[in-house]
């Protein structure tokens, strides 16, 4: 059967929309968590680092960072949650990893990184709220100069790290987030997923509770102990 170019053009337009490989909205309603063992999604972020090169009051500019510029050979604690400055994650969650940087890291693990689908300028913003320490000067983390001492903050703005893990969740009418992260934590071990805890066992589009109880700081210490 003949169809004219315009229906052709719109049934093309829709496949794509839909589509898992080839459609945004198809990637987001349709991917996959990664499970234990498996790889993480190598993705780029946009980072800002201080370039003191470039003067004033503000001389930071952008660094395309990516996953395996942060997780190549290395063994890494990730945390990601909803939002920059939101109740739980700046009163808890983010807290409780500053404080045990020294231990976790005393355990086996090279960094650890707490990622939200948040942009670098509210993240770094955030960061100085929460009083992490800044680094200005070191540039031995991809993220540094700029960051912070301790834990780093992922700017995952555009939300392909998120995607890519499975952990895309959407809070429209609950929140007015729009996109954002599932609370979890995990270990990441030279670019594969060592060990994963997901808050409520699985990600809930629109959720009313924000369930905050196995990707803490704590939890984390317990697993890394039980692999020394």
């Amino acid at each position: 059967m003949f169809l004219p170019a315009a229906c052709l053009l719109v049934f093309v337009m829709s496949a794509k929309a839909f589509s898992p490989v080839l459609g945004k909205v198809g990637s987001r309603a349709l991917s996959m968590a990664v499970s234990e063992g498996g790889e993480i999604p190598n993705v780029v972020f946009k980072a800002r680092v201080r370039d003191e090169s470039i003067g004033g009051s503000n001389p930071f500019t952008w660094k395309d960072v990516s996953s395996a510029d942060l997780f190549k050979g290395k063994r890494s604690v990730v945390f990601a949650l909803p939002g920059a400055f939101t109740p739980t994650c700046s009163s808890t969650h983010l807290p409780g990893y500053e404080t045990n940087y020294d231990l976790i890291k005393s355990l086996g693990v090279d960094e650890i990184y707490c990622l939200s689908v948040n942009d670098a300028f509210v993240m770094r913003q955030w960061g100085i709220h929460q009083g992490l320490e800044k680094e200005d000067k070191d540039a031995s983390n991809p993220l540094n100069p700029g960051n912070f001492k301790k834990v780093k903050l992922v700017p995952d703005g555009a939300a392909l790290f998120t995607r890519g893990m499975g952990m895309s969740c959407i809070w429209d009418t609950e929140r007015g987030f729009g996109e954002r992260s599932w609370r979890y934590s995990c270990v990441i071990n030279d670019m594969k997923l060592e060990k994963i805890f997901v808050e409520g066992g699985a990600v809930v589009q629109n959720s009313g509770p924000d369930p905050f109880e196995v990707s803490d700081a704590d939890t984390m210490v317990k697993y890394l102990q039980s692999k020394k």
